[in-house]
């Protein structure tokens, strides 16, 4: 095995002879590459960079090659997200099957699973969407009521809704939770299955947001039939199987903002807001309001990477993922609440010459960023479970 200086060297070069410079510019929504059965690409770079990293086995450097993923050690694929992060590389594609369900099949998955899904994560021929949330059971998840029939042969039919499904319309398979055991308590009648999207019965519905957005939908499941080859982890064992993949959010969360989606750098944005044309600062207030901001910011990077070394060392880190998921959503919505009131009224646009492209996209984001406390695990439960399970408190 190569030291890890020379490792280091080694994907540094590949990194800057494969990625193609285009693809080491700041990205917009549009342009991200979402892996599936209808993949598409905006550019012959994009497609160049999709099928080099997919070549190499990089969509997931630390999965076993057998699956086709990159073989490579912890450290080795921490350096070559480091190397990405340094040069700017954009992720080569976006796919929660590969951030999020991937590693709990390496874990829980049988040998046909690994085959049956996750060499199509790797090949980028497989698009996922997550069926956890109900009209009923968001917050209080274990409430959910989406049930699963077991038949004779151990089959499931389904039936019920699921909502606030991320890109529903666009998925090839569902990871979801359904209610296997009417009569046990919430967490124990629970079972985590997979499900094609193509399944007879499956209806999918956009929902418009208030920023315009629509990459959320309701799912609704009418006699849907699931193989049982394709239940993960034991029957009714499904709350503990999730609770294995939330673990993984708050990394699948960090590739969309690593050389990928944007998060505005918030200094950027509001430097031309803050000087009047004779270079004289408007309001100390808002300057003093964003180097908090800033500090806040580099805190938190900080913080991140430490949980990804210890992670590495295979600590647990459920505990520091649930408050970094709290940390990082609450920033996110303070900086856009502050970018906004620097702008002022040039943040109150929806559409028009008059307005920068920054400027919609600011004000659209400030919008989004309202369902930031809320879509996977609003700022309460958060604060719940990490009162009761991270500090120990009394409920």
């Amino acid at each position: 095995m190569q030291d890890t200086d020379t490792f280091r060297a080694d994907t540094r070069a590949w990194l800057q002879a494969n990625c193609p410079e285009s693809m080491r510019q700041p990205i917009t929504p549009d342009e991200m590459v979402w892996s599936g059965s209808s993949v598409q690409f905006g550019s012959e770079d994009q497609r160049l960079w999709f099928e080099r990293m997919r070549d190499r086995g990089w969509f997931a450097p630390g999965w076993p090659a057998a699956v086709g993923g990159g073989g490579l050690s912890p450290k080795q694929a921490r350096i070559v997200e480091e190397e990405m992060l340094r040069l700017g590389c954009r992720q080569p594609q976006f796919n929660l099957g590969v951030w999020m369900l991937g590693p709990v099949l390496l874990e829980l998955g049988t040998e046909e699973q690994k085959q049956e899904h996750l060499v199509p994560m790797m090949q980028g021929r497989a698009r996922w969407c997550q069926g956890f949330s109900e009209p009923n059971a968001g917050s209080d998840l274990a409430s959910l009521k989406t049930a699963a029939r077991i038949e004779d042969n151990g089959d499931f039919v389904i039936n019920g809704s699921k909502i606030w499904t991320s890109y529903g319309d666009a998925a090839d398979w569902m990871y979801a939770l359904v209610r296997t055991d009417p009569t046990a308590r919430k967490q124990e009648g629970i079972s985590f299955v997979l499900i094609d999207m193509k399944s007879p019965g499956i209806t999918v519905k956009p929902i418009e947001l208030i920023s315009g957005k629509s990459s959320f939908c309701e799912v609704f499941f009418d006699e849907v039939r699931v193989p049982a080859r394709q239940l993960v982890g034991p029957l009714h064992g499904g709350w503990t199987v999730a609770k294995k993949l939330l673990q993984h959010e708050r990394a699948a969360m960090s590739k969309f903002s690593e050389g990928s989606a944007p998060s505005h750098d918030a200094l950027a944005v509001a430097r031309p807001y803050l000087f009047d044309a004779d270079g004289t600062l408007l309001e100390p207030v808002w300057r003093d309001r964003l180097a908090t901001l800033l500090m806040d910011s580099q805190a938190f990077g900080l913080t991140h990477q430490r949980v990804l070394e210890q992670a590495m060392a295979r600590m647990d880190v459920s505990g520091p993922s649930s408050i970094m998921k709290l940390v990082q959503t609450e920033q996110e919505v303070a900086k856009y609440e502050l970018l906004m009131q620097v702008m002022g009224q040039r943040g109150l646009n929806w559409e028009g010459d008059e307005f920068s492209p920054q400027e919609h996209d600011i004000g659209r984001l400030w919008l989004l960023s309202k369902t930031y406390t809320i879509a996977g695990g609003s700022s309460e439960v958060q604060l719940n479970i990490i009162a009761k399970r991270v500090l120990g408190l009394p409920g």
